[in-house]
């Protein structure tokens, strides 16, 4: 049976060729432009989900039927195939055309003036495309995005299941955690004063399943954070692809996704070059000093070499008492305008000041700080390999702070630089060895680096060591990974915690009792009790995943009903007020400050 033949259709819009020239077809679709060129001669473009056909009217009755409607109504035309004078080879339909007998409308626009020109939605303001997402979703370009993304959902669950993973959905209505971000939290009508909250995660249920004796489960989950909104990032929800193993180690996680990753990427994605297994493993804190970044993009051949000791001594104010970071550029060719943009751009994405200097073709160091450096010129050449036209970008202040915008310097410099830059592939690295704890910056405590629910490298052991004071909490690494893309973070994973004792050592470093891990764990702390496997798992965002494999910049872009910014819905008007019955109900009073 022909998929696409329904009681209001024999063919689709992309589907007619010269092989049905004669034949009397029906055709239904949306009308996106009709153009009268003469007395009793018109052509309408027909256009549905699978493509558009050419219709040519050449009566008076059906240019004034057509003309009669505003484009984006549905009709449904019948008529004779026959083949195009004037042909159109950038159309798969482009050598046929439908004169047509009968027009029937099955969905009147009633709007003379559309928000947007359907086809050129995406030069649309975007609140406007937001607000209307259905007409955006019209345009062929959107809609790829969208196609994409269930065809990548869809090769990612086969290739899972294939690899012997079993799919579990998991709750979406659960208690609270503190796993990181902000829950959203849904009031019991049952159970006033108490709330539900939706999953950040799948992450305690699937190690509660790892416990109940399940060996290899995986789910397209839907995950829920009150998060701000960035480029890569969408607001309120997004999807995982999220898996976890029983008596599974880190080698055993990264095997599965390098193995399932690659081809889809190389089959699917704008680039059709990914990097083959094994995938490169970077350790955290190298990654730092050779990136600047936890997220490398690894096209980019730049890399930071630390300049603390050539550098902070040189008399310019700035590197004094400083860890200085350099980016060497070979081959170099901006000029000072550009380069002094480039320079304002790392500043505000780094928020920190980025400095320079350059070898122009003659040898000398010139531009930017090069007075600072004219005394120890040989020894500045010979440390950090500088050859005519090199550019050098610098970044100073606080370790952090430094390799921060030294890796911000990186990818700037990178984008600028095609010589530096191999863009068309997907590159792939493990970021391993992440450290299990860190000072919060606002509580100025010991706090988790990363996922608290990840085994300490060296186990107990470890852990004990530095409770005896004989290690620095600081110097703990975790058994957790993040796998990134292209400089994008698309997953964190970890080899858990699955010993009760372990764990609450391992809180207790950060200030938690045993009673507190119970009470805020105390599903999963009790099923270890129980006697639970070690596992491991991972979750790579399906959002970014198919974002890089379209090449956009926004992930709105990939989402079907996406959010604004500001975390509103703009199509559905939500989140919205809701009426005093249901507050009544839920027994909820908002105050008049809250409102305002």
């Amino acid at each position: 049976m022909d998929q696409c033949k329904t009681a209001y259709r024999s063919h689709n819009c992309g589907e007619l060729r010269m092989e049905q020239v004669g034949q009397t077809v029906t055709l239904s679709g949306f009308l996106e432009n009709f153009r009268e060129v003469g007395a009793g001669l018109g052509f309408a473009v027909l256009r549905d989900f699978y493509g558009i056909t050419q219709v040519v009217c050449e009566t008076e009755d059906m240019v004034k039927a057509f003309k009669a409607l505003n484009k984006e109504s549905t009709v449904q035309v019948t008529g004779v195939v026959r083949e195009r004078d004037s042909k159109n080879p950038k159309l798969p339909t482009g050598d046929i055309e439908v004169v047509p007998s009968a027009l029937t409308v099955l969905g009147k626009c009633i709007h003379n003036e559309l928000p947007f020109q359907v086809n050129r939605s995406r030069e649309a303001d975007e609140s406007a495309r937001l607000k209307h997402r259905y007409l955006d979703l019209r345009n062929p370009e959107v809609k790829k995005n969208i196609i994409l993304r269930s065809q990548v959902v869809a090769a990612l669950r086969s290739s899972m299941i294939d690899h012997g993973f079993m799919e579990i959905t998991t709750p979406i209505l659960t208690a609270s955690s503190p796993e990181g971000a902000r829950d959203y939290l849904v009031p019991s009508r049952k159970h006033p004063g108490k709330f539900y909250a939706l999953p950040q995660a799948p992450q305690q249920f699937k190690q509660l399943l790892m416990a109940s004796g399940f060996d290899k489960y995986f789910q397209i989950a839907p995950c829920f954070r009150d998060e701000d909104a960035r480029g890569d990032r969408s607001p309120g929800e997004f999807y995982q692809l999220d898996m976890e193993m029983a008596f599974a180690s880190q080698e055993d996680v990264f095997a599965v996704l390098e193995d399932v990753l690659p081809p889809i990427f190389a089959k699917y994605g704008k680039y059709d070059t990914a990097s083959p297994a094994p995938f490169m493993r970077i350790p955290y804190l190298e990654a730092m000093e050779k990136y600047g970044s936890d997220k490398p993009d690894l096209r980019i051949d730049l890399t930071v070499t630390d300049a603390t000791e050539l550098l902070s001594g040189c008399g310019f104010p700035a590197f004094e008492n400083q860890v200085v970071k350099a980016v060497v550029v070979s081959d170099f060719e901006g000029t000072r305008k550009q380069i002094d943009k480039l320079c304002a751009d790392v500043e505000v994405q780094a928020g920190n000041k980025a400095y320079w200097f350059r070898m122009d073709e003659n040898g000398d160091l010139v531009g930017g700080i090069s007075k600072f450096v004219q005394e120890n010129k040989d020894g500045v050449i010979a440390a950090l390999g500088l050859k005519p036209n090199t550019f050098v970008g610098l970044s100073a202040g606080p370790k952090g702070a430094a390799q921060k915008t030294a890796g911000v310097l990186v990818k700037t410099l990178g984008a600028f630089c095609p010589n530096h830059f191999k863009k068309e592939q997907y590159a792939f690295c493990w970021i391993v060895d992440f450290p299990m704890y860190e000072i919060g910056e606002e509580s100025g405590a010991l706090e988790f680096c990363h996922n608290p629910f990840s085994m300490p490298a060296g186990g107990m052991e470890t852990v004990e060591k530095a409770i005896r004071g004989e290690i620095d909490p600081l110097s703990i690494t975790a058994d957790q990974y993040d796998l990134v893309c292209n400089g994008i973070e698309l997953s964190s994973g970890a080899v858990r915690n699955h010993d009760p004792e372990i764990m609450i050592k391992a809180f207790w470093m950060v200030g938690l009792e045993e009673d507190d891990v119970k009470s805020k764990f105390p599903a999963m702390y009790n099923a270890f009790t129980y006697g639970a496997p070690p596992h491991a798992g991972i979750a790579p965002g399906v959002d970014r995943m198919v974002m890089l494999l379209a090449g956009e910049d926004s992930i709105r872009e990939i989402i079907p009903f996406p959010m604004n910014k500001n975390a509103q819905d703009l199509m559905m008007d939500a989140p919205s007020k809701v009426t005093q019955a249901q507050l009544d109900e839920l027994c909820i009073a908002i105050t008049a400050e809250e409102e305002a």
